[in-house]
């Protein structure tokens, strides 16, 4: 990968006998959108205040736009946007305000930071309420500002914590539609931090998944989902009780587990992978109807679930 933005190698960090971020690899290109997948906890956001210089790491190496985080903070800063999960900005001020406010705190002319103020309220879909005050608006809208927020000083690199978390669905979809055209427009990477795993396969490029502090599995998520090997999921629809649909499968070597769902008349059955005609037949010769069999595609989402609940997980 030429030229790479963001370069970590055995990136680690601890507070005393807890390893938090446990050996880290990556390498980001310039218009690259990248995810960081895991739950809370799993060692994402430590991994983003490592790479802004914010703590240092105990062991490793970092390189964001040619720089060590740890010894030139301040340049690192310059050149890179962040939107922490909890953006805030003064309620009373306008959005138009808050803008102004942060172009000033980055020394911007006057003339030049007006003026790129306009275009990035346009960009992010906020001109309509550039000049009412901030606390005044949705969380869609404050993330959104957020952007244009961390985009004034025109970054290289822009850092995205759980940028969608509390946002409706429409929202959602102007977020993921702003992030992809940064990077396809204005050639920014992107680093997205989520627990999201349908939003993060929509929008990234590659994606890194962190289960206990260490990355298990990283790539495209249609390449991570091309090696997935673990057990099939199967959702039947039958009228018949749970003690029958365990009956019909008892023995059956090629079932892993039978589990009721949530919604009534709905069981997940997890078999060997390629038994899902197995377990159809199965079902239909023990006189059980079926109204319906849906298998689970081989999404970001199998894949991650079967590393966050496998137990030999690697633990940091």
């Amino acid at each position: 990968m030429a030229n790479p933005t963001i370069v970590a190698s055995r990136l680690t960090k601890k507070y005393g006998e807890v390893t938090v971020v446990n050996a880290l690899d990556l390498r980001l290109q310039a218009g690259e959108v990248f995810g960081l997948l895991g739950p809370n906890g799993a060692g994402k956001t430590t991994t983003i205040l490592m790479l802004l210089g914010l703590i240092e790491p105990t062991s490793g190496s970092i390189e964001v736009l040619g720089l060590d985080p740890a010894r030139n903070p301040l340049e690192v800063k310059s050149r890179v946007g962040y939107l922490p999960d909890a953006v805030g900005f003064y309620d009373s001020m306008t959005g138009r305000e808050n803008l102004k406010f942060t172009a000033r705190l980055n020394q911007l002319p006057k003339t030049e930071g007006d003026q790129r103020i306009v275009e990035l309220l346009e960009e992010v879909g906020l001109t309509e309420a550039a000049d009412r005050p901030t606390g005044t608006y949705s969380r869609g809208m404050l993330q959104r500002l957020g952007i244009a927020d961390a985009l004034i000083k025109r970054p290289a690199i822009l850092i995205l914590d759980e940028p969608t978390t509390s946002i409706d669905p429409e929202g959602v979809a102007e977020m993921l539609a702003l992030i992809r055209n940064l990077a396809e427009d204005r050639q920014v990477t992107v680093l997205l931090s989520s627990h999201l795993l349908h939003q993060v396969q929509a929008v990234c490029d590659r994606v890194a998944i962190f289960v206990k502090g260490t990355v298990v599995a990283q790539g495209a998520p249609h390449e991570l989902a091309a090696k997935n090997k673990g057990p099939e999921h199967v959702e039947v629809h039958t009228t018949a009780d749970q003690a029958k649909v365990r009956a019909a499968l008892t023995g059956k070597s090629f079932v892993q587990s039978v589990q009721p769902a949530r919604v009534p008349n709905v069981y997940m059955i997890q078999v060997n992978r390629g038994s899902t005609n197995q377990l159809i037949a199965s079902l239909v010769q023990a006189g059980l109807e079926l109204s319906g069999v849906r298998r689970a595609s081989d999404d970001l989402d199998e894949v991650y679930r079967g590393y966050f609940h496998r137990e030999e997980a690697p633990v940091g």
